[in-house]
């Protein structure tokens, strides 16, 4: 149950972050995948590095890796936060 909670809010978290600035359109398959790759990395660099290769290989646009480390953060912290609730 803690895994459901902690994909919504790191997806809710992802689709708040807009990072092309789109209206009335949502990142629904990056945000899958940053999911996906949520569960295995620990590390927020490594995390920023995936987020960016995920958003440029879908819009053919390039994100400075520290907003991408920025938001990989963010991500962490619920996903810690999901793991430490008993």
């Amino acid at each position: 149950m803690r895994s459901i909670e902690m994909n919504r809010k790191a997806i809710h978290t992802l689709e708040d972050w807009n990072p092309f600035e789109m209206t009335d359109f949502t990142y629904d398959t990056e945000a899958a995948d940053v999911v996906a790759a949520l569960q295995y990395i620990d590390d927020p660099s490594e995390l920023g590095k995936v987020i960016q290769i995920i958003y440029e290989q879908s819009f053919e646009q390039w994100i400075p890796i520290e907003k991408c480390i920025d938001i990989s953060y963010k991500l962490l912290a619920i996903k810690f936060e999901a793991k430490c609730i008993l």
